[in-house]
């Protein structure tokens, strides 16, 4: 029998972790395990650090060809991400 107050575990979920102001930090982890797999593991390789801040997806290169090819490639990036978390978290990319 079901109640009137009865509700799915992933909506009563996603309310703890909004109310709790998990949801960026989350993001942040989320955004590290996607990145090898929407870039692929050669880019993966050679980045040092990946991070989410305000819809802001910071990248930390260490080559400088493959920082300059993915600085013509931002907008690939972020439909990549974006797809791979399935929400449009990302909105700018910036290479460092």
């Amino acid at each position: 029998m079901k109640k009137k107050n009865d509700q799915q575990i992933k909506d009563v979920l996603k309310q703890m972790v909004s109310s709790n102001r998990w949801d960026e930090k989350l993001n942040r982890v989320k955004i590290q395990d996607v990145w090898a797999k929407a870039m692929g593991e050669t880019v993966a390789k050679y980045t040092r650090h990946v991070t989410l801040r305000k819809n802001s997806l910071v990248l930390l290169i260490d080559s400088a060809p493959l920082k300059q090819e993915l600085a013509y490639s931002k907008d690939k990036i972020m439909k990549n991400i974006n797809e791979e978390l399935g929400e449009d978290l990302v909105k700018e990319v910036i290479i460092h």
